[in-house]
């Protein structure tokens, strides 16, 4: 322990010099460098490589370094004394062995560090404030995968107060554990880089190790006046690139094609990756609540389902559409249209602050559950099938993932700065699946109207409303005219026939 201990003060020290040192010569390097037009690489947008992204203080585009600071005080004015927090980013996966996925970052270690790069682990308590633990690289590293941020630019940047290479974890974090009442980390990293220490393991053993994520949870559930810019112009790209995509279904009638456009929308004004995997369902395959094979024709007279989002920075949208290409709804789709619409507006009018999402859902379900008897879909007393024909809630909390907050109740309390979905639905399959008897006309149509919600001081605010759910706006924007080239418009009237 002693031993340890002397040698965490001897690299705390030499890391304290270095820093200095190395803060004098990179003044004098970026004086040079910059005149010179060369800037200096952490491996992600910085306001010097990227001004026309990141404004002067800001670690991510539209977060300053003051709010990822702020966050971290929150978060360790929440944790009982003598706490250790773990907060490990997401690991790399691959496609195959030399080929990697597209990164993502675990939403814990953003939400914290600000770095978008994986291999790394943050450690915070009240003693030590941010200590990042920066990935080794080599440089056949940086030949084949470009600079990333090692531990100059964990405190030059990311502004750690400590920082260490994470070859040095194995010496430095065992005693840091070891020292602590509590120990909690975000249990749904990937990550194994330090849950092999003798000293993890028996904090474990000893019920001090714990999920951080109701922390994190609650200090996301209320989002920030930036977080709300951010999530805007996710909602604003996703809305503009799907109204995109409906108008080109009356042509093209694919569900790969759909897909296609949506995600090259999305890409084209400014998101950098979708939210998740477009749902695209055509027909009957709209009634299968996370369709994603995207691999068949949407035939003449079928709805479209299309549940979309997109992320900006960090911060996702999600929004579902559902529309006849060819620009009318059959008897029966009215019917049940009509009733998820009226659902839709029914429970959008609830948001405000007070309520929440659970008693939303309740009224979602009476509404819902009244229509399926009116129309015939379930009888008198057998509300059970209900679930049936809706599995799913009527919305989830929304921010740097798509199901946020996940550890908190649904009966918590909505507040200002709450960004929530609503999203009823129904989901009839072709074929009786379970013990549901849906009349014959209402076979293989799946319905889902999803909106946006962000709850205000007075009551609330539809991110999405811009894109049309009306069955007039809809039936009206599937039939104009002057969208396109005269052959489109025969193939759009050949496709309807």
């Amino acid at each position: 322990m002693a031993t340890a201990a002397r040698f965490l003060r001897r690299t705390l020290r030499a890391s304290e010099g270095a820093s200095r040192l190395l803060s004098t010569s990179h003044s004098i390097i970026r004086r040079v460098a910059y005149t010179t037009g060369g800037i200096i690489d952490v491996g992600q947008p910085t306001p010097r490589s990227h001004p026309e992204l990141l404004a002067d203080e800001e670690i991510t585009p539209g977060i300053t370094s003051e709010e990822y600071i702020c966050r971290r005080k929150k978060l360790l004015d929440a944790l009982p004394d003598k706490s250790l927090a773990i907060i490990a980013s997401a690991d790399q996966q691959m496609m195959t062995d030399i080929v990697p996925y597209s990164f993502r970052q675990n939403g814990d270690y953003l939400y914290i560090t600000g770095c978008t790069q994986p291999g790394g682990v943050a450690v915070l308590s009240k003693e030590t404030g941010l200590c990042m633990f920066m990935p080794d690289k080599h440089k056949e590293d940086v030949v084949w995968e470009g600079p990333t941020a090692g531990v100059e630019a964990a405190v030059d940047f990311f502004k750690a107060d400590k920082a260490f290479p994470l070859s040095e974890m194995k010496k430095i974090l065992p005693e840091m554990i070891e020292q602590s009442k509590v120990v909690y980390h975000n249990v749904k990293a990937s990550t194994s880089s330090y849950r092999n220490f003798d000293a993890f393991r028996r904090a474990s053993l000893n019920n001090k190790v714990k999920d951080l994520a109701h922390y994190t949870d609650e200090l996301r559930w209320i989002k920030s006046k930036s977080e709300i810019k951010l999530m805007r112009e996710s909602a604003s790209i996703v809305s503009q690139s799907l109204l995109q995509t409906m108008l080109l279904s009356r042509t093209h009638r694919e569900e790969s094609q759909l897909a296609a456009k949506i995600e090259y929308e999305c890409k084209m004004r400014g998101a950098q990756r979708m939210a998740f995997h477009p749902v695209v369902g055509g027909g009957a395959n709209g009634s299968v609540v996370h369709y994603s094979r995207n691999d068949k024709k949407i035939n003449s007279g079928d709805l479209v389902l299309m549940d979309v989002g997109c992320e900006y920075h960090g911060y996702l949208s999600d929004l579902t559409r559902t529309w006849p290409p060819c620009g009318r709804f059959s008897a029966a789709q009215e019917e049940l249209y009509s009733l998820i619409l009226e659902t839709n507006k029914e429970c959008i009018k609830l948001c405000k602050p007070g309520t929440s999402i659970k008693e939303i859902h309740h009224h979602s379900v009476k509404m819902l559950i009244s229509g399926f008897q009116e129309l015939g879909i379930i009888g008198k007393g057998k509300s059970i099938q209900y679930n049936y024909l809706n599995p799913t809630s009527i919305g989830h909390s929304l921010g740097m993932d798509i199901h946020d907050s996940t550890s908190l109740s649904s009966d918590k309390t909505l507040e200002p700065g709450v960004v929530i979905t609503i999203e009823p639905g129904i989901y009839i399959p072709p074929v009786p699946i379970l013990n549901e008897k849906a009349p014959d006309r209402f076979r293989g149509i799946g319905i889902r109207i999803e909106d946006e919600v962000l709850i205000t001081e007075s009551g609330h605010e539809v991110l999405t409303a811009s894109v049309p759910k009306e069955i007039p706006h809809l039936t009206t924007l599937m039939n104009m005219g002057g969208c396109g080239s005269m052959a489109e418009a025969h193939e759009a009237r050949a496709a309807c026939s």
